[in-house]
């Protein structure tokens, strides 16, 4: 009976994967995956490689199984894998499964969308994507656990859900996977996007000081390094000042600003906002009841010229407008509000009378275009199948920040302590000027602010785009992407 069982299954296995590429193999660990071969064209040169999808197990001392998290690793053939980059990369959220950067704008297939980033109508495909990184690195993408395919076994996967307990399973994952694959000897880097640029500074310091692993450089997509510029919290002003260029540029974008404004290039115009916001309007909400009449009318009616906004609303608000409002507020009389990933994208809502949006219309962009398609990927193209739902988003909250009670949690100074120990290391920060998930100035003030010497300075290279959140959607943006990418790995050989 056994033995039938046995020829049964393997006649199961055979017929589906007859007729393709695909191999079932295990790892060195033994862990069960799947191979298959395909070829891209990048800059006119033909790059063959090797996908390879399945689960890193990660055990205890005594070999129990505690978590199975889910990678795809994708690696250049007949490559020396020691003078071969390889580049571990991940989403945010935190709960976000790693398929906005996998099909977006770094891994070998992207989602189909026009070219300002507007999704098509559905149902969704994807193409061969010629700006992805596989001609520059081989690519490892993570879902945590609770994200992705990944989960716990048999013990509770709050376990994983928190700074110092991702950073630890992450970090593990990685180490494991140097070994498995046998990587030590290859450059090493690092790629996140918004909370993925938070685990990827953490990391960058966990793994020199946990693991001895050294990173030759560390991707920032749409960064979060310090809570405390990004969260506003009454009592905590500092975000309402680093926000201003953000209203700025969706003000500009959306045609709101004064003629003087609109007919100037944004860059030049989020200048002139930077230096008023960390100016004369941070001062203002320094002094707070201290202002005189007068002075808050100064300050309102340049903070109404900065945003588009009124300048009674900016008063009724007390100089200090919530973003949430701000999506509503710009083009309410329109009819619209704006989106939060990205401030270029509208919607309608139930009634124009409301303070704070029904939904955002930049996510609901994406959201069906890439859930759909990252599943008929992994399935049809990477012989990848598995009953369990691929989670885009997975349930992780309450994600635990114990380590930083009573404060903001801040990985810029993770990144400075990794940065002034391996004077080699190289960062990359790029910023979306319609980011409000992570709004581009409080990036570079975080980057300002981690006091860096002028030769650690010289090692931080960062990157705009006339895009939002997840900046590779816009193709002109992509097209620059890739093109500052390209300049980051061979600056960091």
């Amino acid at each position: 009976m056994k033995k039938l069982l046995t020829i049964l299954f393997c006649a199961l296995t055979l017929s589906m994967y007859a007729q393709t590429n695909a191999q079932i193999g295990k790892d060195p660990a033994g862990v069960q995956v799947v191979k298959t071969k395909h070829s891209i064209t990048i800059a006119g040169k033909v790059i063959n490689y090797t996908a390879t999808t399945g689960y890193m197990h990660m055990k205890a001392d005594t070999g129990k199984v505690l978590a199975k998290i889910f990678f795809t690793y994708y690696a250049k053939d007949d490559e020396d894998g020691a003078k071969r980059p390889v580049t571990f990369t991940f989403n945010g959220g935190p709960g976000s499964a790693s398929l906005w950067l996998h099909m977006g704008g770094v891994g070998p297939k992207r989602v189909v969308l026009k070219d300002d980033g507007t999704a098509t109508a559905a149902p969704y495909s994807y193409v061969p994507n010629e700006f992805s990184w596989l001609d520059k690195t081989d690519l490892v993408f993570i879902d945590p656990v609770s994200t992705g395919y990944s989960r716990a076994v048999g013990e509770s996967a709050s376990k994983y859900h928190g700074y110092v307990e991702d950073i630890n399973s992450v970090g593990d994952f990685v180490r494991n996977f140097l070994s498995r694959y046998d990587r030590w000897a290859s450059p090493k880097f690092l790629a996140g996007e918004s909370y993925g640029t938070t685990r990827a500074a953490g990391l960058s310091k966990f793994l020199q000081d946990e693991h001895r692993i050294y990173i030759n450089g560390v991707i920032l997509i749409s960064a979060v390094l310090n809570f405390g510029t990004n969260d506003y919290n009454i009592g905590n002003d500092l975000p309402r000042a680093l926000y201003i260029p953000s209203y700025t540029a969706a003000a500009w974008y959306h045609k709101k600003l004064a003629p003087a404004l609109q007919a100037r290039p944004i860059a030049d115009v989020l200048k002139e906002s930077e230096q008023w916001a960390i100016g004369p309007y941070a001062t203002a909400l320094i002094k707070g009841g201290w202002m005189s009449d007068a002075e808050k009318t100064a300050i309102a009616e340049k903070m109404a010229y900065y945003t588009g906004l009124s300048k009674e609303l900016c008063l009724q608000a007390n100089l200090r407008l919530d973003e949430n409002r701000f999506y509503k507020a710009l083009r309410r009389a329109d009819g619209l509000s704006i989106g939060r990933l990205d401030a270029r994208f509208t919607g309608r809502n139930l009634d124009d009378a409301g303070e704070y949006v029904d939904f955002d219309p930049s996510f609901t962009n994406i959201d069906g275009p890439f859930t759909a398609t990252i599943n008929d990927y992994l399935s049809k193209e990477l012989k990848f199948t598995e009953e369990k739902g691929y989670n885009v988003f997975g349930e992780v909250y309450p994600w635990s920040y114990k380590n930083v009670q009573n404060k903001y949690l801040n990985v810029a100074e993770s990144l400075r302590d990794a940065m002034a120990k391996n004077p080699n290391l190289k960062v990359y920060l790029g910023c979306g000027y319609y980011d409000f998930a992570t709004p581009y100035f409080t990036a570079v003030y975080d980057i300002e602010h981690m006091f860096l010497r002028p030769e650690q300075r010289s090692r931080v290279d960062i990157k705009y785009y006339e895009s939002g959140h997840m900046y590779y959607i816009h193709k002109p943006s992509l097209i620059q992407f890739k093109k500052d990418i390209d300049s980051f790995f061979d600056s960091s050989k």
